[in-house]
Formats: C-alpha cells, structure tokens, sequence
C-alpha cells in the first residue's frame, strides 16, 4: 500500500489544456489530487481521483469534497480552474450563454469553494487559487468579454474578500490572471493573431500558468494577490 501524500489539491476543469497540466504539477510536487470535469476519466495514478460531473451543479461539489477526504483526508488547496469564455458583442449574448458562464465561472466556484473552506477551516489551514482572465483589469478592443469580465471578475475580487476573510485563520486566497493559453480550446490557425495580442509576442503555454500556480503554492506570505501571467497585457498595449 502507498504512502498517504502530504498534501492533498482539488482541481477544477481538470481534464485537459490547463487544469490537466495542473493535475501535473501537483502530482510532480507530491500532492494527492481529486480533479474535475463533465468528461474526465478514470486515472491510473492511484494518487489521482477523479470525478466526474458539472461543476455547476452542487452535486458535483458534494462528490468532490466527499472523494477528497475519504481518500486522502485532507484538502489543502483548490485551484478553481473550471471556466467557460464566450466572446460576443454584448447584445448578442443569449440567456443561454450567460446561465452556461455564470453557471460554471460563478455558481460553481461557490459550491465547491464553500465546503473546501469548511474542510480547510476544520484543519486551520489551507489555500484557495482561483484562474481569472487579464480582461478584468484590462478590457481589450480585441475581444468582446462583458459575460468573462463579469464573472470571472467577480472571482477576482472575492478572491481579496477570501483572504481577508481567513487570513487569520490560516487560509490563503490568490488569483492568476491569464492571457491567451495555448490550449485545445484554440485551434491553430489563429494562434499567430492571438500571440499578436500580447506584448511579450506569444501566447502563455500550459507550463506558464502550472508554474505560477505552484509558485503561489510555495508563498506563505502571498495573499489577496493577483499574479497577472499574461505576455504584458495587464500592463499595456
């Protein structure tokens, strides 16, 4: 029988592009891990479990929380990863588009969030990491995103409220706020444009972001930051 890990994350949308290079990195670092999404699929690494299920539904957060602990016993970090973007002018968007947003950025960071917190406070300590886009600080004539800003704004500044909330109590809350990541979600005749979007002149690999996240892990001093991991767009342009 393996040993118990040290630490146990939680990911959200783990099952490709960034969440499951996440799943990556925290496994590199030894941490158990329980990831999420509506397709993921068993894994053989006996120190991944994985749940199936839309994180807008509570449900899905019941499972997760309820994996993680009777496995591992511990949660020590949520990365709130799982997001949906749909980039359309404003009046164009439909109900169905923003119950889909608001339903996945929102609704499912305060299902699964509020118990990760209530586990995370029974043992005095923990870390909350939340993936938000430089679009909230910084509206670009490039990309139609009132329905992202909206929603993954609103994670942003709860991120700060977080922190300050436990601060005291042992938990940490931070944000990475990304620019365009070279994932699935992108298919490959547009990557030239979208590096144009950036100062830096390419977009983010999956790897920027894995060694951000990993970074905030390891910054006990770090809290209610947003660490802008975007090619310079939060910057200028």
């Amino acid at each position: 029988m393996s040993m118990q890990p040290q630490k146990v994350a939680v990911i959200t949308g783990a099952s490709q592009g960034i969440g499951a290079g996440l799943v990556e990195g925290y496994r590199k670092a030894g941490f158990g891990v329980v990831a999420t999404s509506r397709t993921i699929t068993a894994s053989d690494d006996p120190e991944v479990v994985t749940v199936q299920g839309d994180i807008a539904d509570p449900g899905t957060a019941e499972q997760v929380v309820a994996a993680a602990l009777d496995r591992f016993g511990r949660i020590d970090t949520l990365v709130n990863n799982a997001g949906v973007f749909i980039a359309k002018p404003f009046t164009e968007y439909t109900q169905a588009d923003y119950d889909l947003v608001v339903g996945v950025n929102v609704t499912g960071f305060f299902h699964i969030t509020r118990r990760v917190v209530a586990a995370m406070l029974a043992r005095g300590s923990g870390h909350l990491v939340q993936i938000t886009t430089s679009l909230v600080e910084h509206a670009s004539s490039d990309v139609n995103s009132v329905l992202a800003s909206l929603t993954k704004g609103g994670l942003q500044s709860a991120t700060k409220a977080l922190a300050i909330e436990y601060a005291g109590r042992g938990l940490r809350a931070n944000a990475v706020a990304l620019g365009v990541v070279r994932t699935p979600m992108h298919a490959p005749e547009y990557h030239e444009a979208l590096a144009a979007m950036h100062p830096i002149g390419r977009m983010g690999e999956v790897s920027d972001v894995v060694d951000a996240v990993l970074y905030l892990e390891n910054a006990p001093y770090v809290t209610g930051a947003v660490l802008n991991v975007d090619g310079g767009q939060g910057a200028g342009r």
